[in-house]
């Protein structure tokens, strides 16, 4: 109805994902990188988990999209409340195999078999399960079976897990720990920033057509944003049936009053945006979310053998050694996080050939930004350091003096 009243060629804002309206926030942006470095790694688990509604079908149906179906064939599942036995038959169904009725070793060949003729052909194998947080370990175990395939020692499939927020938690069953060393690529949707959310309806209204009628007041927006909290499938439910209102009420500008009103027809309360501590990240232009979260099991990750370090960091780090034993466990956490993201930032970096959306000069920004938080937090580190060393001498030339003085006490007092 408001998109007949309103001249638009469809409607923008329904529930369903679709890869058509991608809207590269920030943190989507983010996300998309470690896509694109997860698969030119070519093997192992990626791990993209949100909230209800953040856009995590979207995203990955916008990577497939960009991506060359003769090189890479992509198959998804979307049911994921069953065990181990029928996560591989979906398994085996969803690349076109039939397993009906075949025990449990020959689907297993079956698949082996369809990987081996894949992978002659010149194609790698993705598998994409989507709902992950409803797997019990046994699926997961079966999928993790799944990624032992090889060829010439390459992997022959590489797995995408797309789940809410609990399958992080799922993730670290004791049972689970094989498959931890496997995820190679990890990260987490987070809601838009508030000056996203303008930006994010007019790109959907604009790929069907609209041309600013109805106009949305800034005050509109700012209601939306404290409405639904930046979640990408709360704003299409509410500006939905802002549109529904407007055509309705004939209206040719969406204010706040039609925000709260429809807010009240939905039974949302009012509510204003939440106070967010202020980061130095929330003002680049061209905005990168740091990356982070990047786990390698073998060669990459926090956890790995540091790059070779410039002689420069190495005076560096020798510099600030002294301050690290002493210093807040805050502090040196943060250091530590913002070394691990320099690091991921160039593993990125050296993949950047394999997702084209991605923005090198952005990347670059982030990259500088990063490191120039990091020499911050060494800075403070030195003040620190050198304020504890004063304290030190104060403190031993105290005991020192005390020292001296006890004879003459004693002798005085004798």
């Amino acid at each position: 109805m408001y998109d007949q009243f309103y001249g638009l060629q469809g409607r923008p804002f329904q529930l369903t994902p679709d890869p058509h309206f991608y809207f590269e926030s920030a943190t989507h942006r983010k996300a998309l990188s470690y896509l694109g470095y997860g698969l030119a790694q070519g093997e192992g688990f990626i791990v993209i988990t949100g909230d209800i509604g953040a856009g995590k079908t979207t995203l990955v149906g916008h990577l497939m999209n960009t991506i060359d179906p003769q090189r890479l064939t992509a198959v998804k599942i979307v049911s994921t409340q069953v065990e181990g036995d029928d996560m591989l038959r979906l398994a085996a169904q969803s690349f076109g195999l039939a397993v009906d009725g075949l025990p449990k070793a020959q689907i297993l060949r079956q698949i082996e078999g369809f990987l081996h003729a894949q992978a002659r052909l010149g194609r790698r194998s993705l598998l994409i399960v989507d709902e992950a947080q409803n797997l019990p370990i046994s699926a997961v175990e079966e999928l993790r079976m799944l990624s032992n395939f090889q060829l010439g020692g390459q992997s022959l499939l590489q797995i995408f897990l797309l789940g809410q927020p609990e399958f992080r938690d799922l993730l670290k069953s004791p049972q689970l720990e094989q498959l931890r060393q496997r995820v190679i690529a990890t990260h987490h949707l987070e809601p838009m920033m508030a000056n996203e959310v303008e930006p994010y309806i007019v790109h959907r209204l604009s790929l069907v057509g609209w041309t600013g009628n109805p106009h949305f007041t800034a005050e509109a927006f700012a209601a939306i944003y404290a409405a639904t909290d930046g979640v990408p499938r709360r704003v299409n439910a509410l500006v939905s049936r802002l549109l529904l209102l407007g055509a309705i009420e004939q209206l040719g500008e969406i204010d706040g009053d039609a925000v709260q009103a429809v807010m009240a027809d939905m039974g949302i309360d009012e509510a204003e945006p939440e106070a967010v501590a202020p980061s130095a990240l929330d003002t680049v232009a061209d905005p990168v979310a740091p990356v982070a979260d990047i786990v390698d099991g073998e060669s990459e990750g926090p956890d790995a053998d540091p790059a070779p370090e410039t002689e420069a960091e190495h005076t560096e780090a020798v510099d600030v050694a002294p301050a690290r034993e002493a210093l807040p466990s805050a502090l040196l956490d943060e250091i530590a996080a913002l070394r691990a993201e320099i690091s991921s930032l160039r593993a990125v970096q050296a993949h950047i050939s394999m997702t084209p959306s991605v923005d090198p000069e952005a990347l670059k920004d982030c990259f500088t930004l990063i490191e120039e938080r990091l020499s911050g937090l060494e800075s403070r580190a030195q003040e620190q350091d050198t304020a504890l060393r004063r304290v030190l001498t104060l403190l031993i030339d105290w005991v020192e003096r005390e020292e001296r003085m006890a004879p003459l006490q004693q002798d005085a007092a004798a």
